[in-house]
């Protein structure tokens, strides 16, 4: 099988710079050589010779096609950590430096090919590691596939340095970027994940080589996989709080998709509370062999107030069939100057009832396509939160940017999940000429399963007030006199509002402008049913009640 080409576009099938081929995504990710773990893995447990003979094919291929610093896959130091921790694991599942990869003079050749390239990537790494308003994931996926590499490979003068400062960084970095309470300081929740992949790889090659890393770095691991398993509903969703594109650091066990449980379960496993569940967990144990760490903890139970990280959850019977599990978003908008990631949802919330999404975060969609769909997704009327005077709480300096940020704060901390009564506000519109301050309370009462949301938007005078909730697509959603009834497999859910002079409309797949709208997948986009209402407030309550009921 011939390599395929290494700078070609898949999706458009345009060969070239990332200006003629369209999204450097499709380029890149590509390149990241999940694929060529997978046949390292097919000749692990075959021990058909053939699949080594593909994985020679493609491993030449590519370092014929890219020699160093040539081309788009030498301009991203994100990617060429990722592709040397793939590339760690091929080696290593393909027998080491002297396995049967490497037999004969043609093997040799490429060994010393591969090599060379490998030493290429770290340099260029440690010599353009991101920094400043972009050390965010980019670093922490840098340092880990410069660590890994640093132990894969030992083999030039530079390793023990690269290796030494790669560790320390990270140490840093896994500190700086989880809050005390867990929660990735990016406010996105696949990059949360993205970066707990990173961490929990660089860690696994410390052990195996008998660096291990300290216990405050396992602590910080161990509290952002309490926050991931905290925020995962009974159905195994996550919220798609802020940015995602899909990406990941590997992929072990193509047959499975959820990404957090793949996590959790390896964390599971490192913990030592139970043999590893799932193929990612042991292809990584058996990659990296190694004690456990001791400082990792059995899983807790799921949490549900994360102050430090922004979020606060309330519902009841949490892991149960009839799970009600919601989740308030009460923290920064994303981190460093730039917020890259964010979106602008300060105060939005999500619902998820009897494992099922039910209020959701619509979602990313695309970083690339036409600018009118960057900004709405990660625009304030795509979240179900209150909009004013038709603009965002935050302003937008571009598709990875916010010049001006909302910021939030807690007045009334609720006490449980259950009985759950919760006062915040933010400052976005403090910026109109006429300033408004969005006030939002909410309030869960897990014995008569209600939520009740009231906003109010104070200011000198008037102002359009736009309240929005979006729906899963799937579910029923329908007007009724009352306001909004929604049915989904196992439960009713009754929506009534109050409100002077509130005009209620039930919206879906709006193309201008955008409106009601939900993307699963990268790319990939689909209508949504969304509930506007719409006022004129100076100040007057706009209140949401939402009664539950099984099935």
């Amino acid at each position: 099988m011939p390599p395929p080409p290494a700078t070609r576009d898949p999706s458009s099938g345009v060969p070239g710079p990332p200006v003629v081929a369209g999204d450097i995504k499709h380029v890149w990710e590509l390149n990241r050589h999940l694929h060529l773990v997978r046949l390292a893995q097919a000749w692990r447990v075959s021990g058909d010779a053939a699949w080594l003979e593909v994985l020679r094919a493609q491993v030449s291929g590519w370092l014929e096609q890219c020699p160093p610093m040539t081309g788009p896959n030498w301009t991203s130091s994100l990617e060429m950590g990722i592709r040397l921790i793939n590339w760690s694991l091929v080696w290593q599942l393909a027998g080491g430096a002297d396995g049967p990869l490497f037999a004969g003079e043609g093997g040799r050749d490429l060994r010393r090919a591969w090599l060379d390239s490998i030493y290429a990537h770290c340099q260029s790494i440690a010599r353009h590691l991101s920094r400043h308003s972009s050390a965010n994931n980019h670093l922490i996926g840098e340092l880990a596939g410069l660590y890994v590499a640093t132990i894969a490979w030992p083999c030039r003068d530079p390793s023990v340095r690269w290796r030494d400062q790669a560790a320390r960084e990270l140490e840093r970095e896994a500190q700086a970027q989880f809050s005390s309470d867990g929660v990735n300081r990016e406010q996105a929740f696949a990059y949360h994940v993205f970066s707990s992949e990173f961490l929990i790889v660089a860690a696994l090659a410390g052990q195996a080589s008998g660096r291990p890393f300290s216990s405050r770095y396992w602590e910080a691991l161990e509290r952002a996989l309490h926050f991931l398993r905290s925020v995962t509903d009974a159905g195994g969703r996550v919220p798609m709080v802020g940015d995602a594109d899909d990406g990941m650091v590997y992929r072990l066990d193509p047959e499975n998709h959820e990404r957090a449980a793949l996590l959790l379960s390896l964390g599971g496993a490192l913990a030592g509370d139970r043999a590893p569940q799932g193929v990612t967990a042991r292809w990584l144990l058996h990659a990296f062999p190694g004690q456990r760490p001791r400082a990792i903890e059995p899983a807790q139970a799921a949490g549900w107030a994360f102050p430090d990280g922004g979020y606060l959850l309330f519902g009841r019977d949490f892991g149960a069939a009839r799970e009600i599990r919601g989740l308030l978003d009460c923290g920064p908008l994303g981190y460093l100057g730039i917020a890259a990631h964010g979106h602008a949802d300060a105060l939005s919330l999500t619902l998820s009832v009897a494992g099922e999404e039910c209020l959701v975060d619509p979602g990313t969609y695309s970083y690339w396509q036409e600018k009118e769909w960057r900004d709405y997704f990660r625009g304030t009327s795509a979240h179900n939160t209150v909009r004013v005077d038709g603009v965002d709480q935050s302003v937008s300096g571009g598709r990875f940017m916010w010049l001006r940020k909302a910021r939030s704060h807690v007045e009334r901390m609720p006490q449980s999940p259950g009985q759950f009564d919760f006062r915040g506000a933010h400052d976005g519109y403090m910026r109109l000429p006429d300033p408004a301050r969005h006030i939002r309370e909410v309030k869960f009462d897990a014995a008569s399963a209600t939520l009740a949301v009231t906003d109010k938007v104070a200011a000198r005078g008037a102002h359009k007030v736009e309240q929005f909730g979006h729906f899963a697509p799937g579910l029923a959603v329908t007007r009724n006199d009352g306001g909004v009834h929604v049915r989904g497999k196992a439960f009713e859910m009754q929506v009534e509002v109050a409100g002077a002079g509130a005009i209620i409309e039930l919206l879906r797949g709006q193309q201008d402008p955008p409106l009601g709208w939900y993307s699963r997948s990268y790319e990939s986009k689909q209508p949504c049913d969304v509930v506007k209402i719409t006022t004129k407030s100076n100040g007057a309550p706009l209140e949401c009640q939402f009664t539950i009921s099984f099935s």
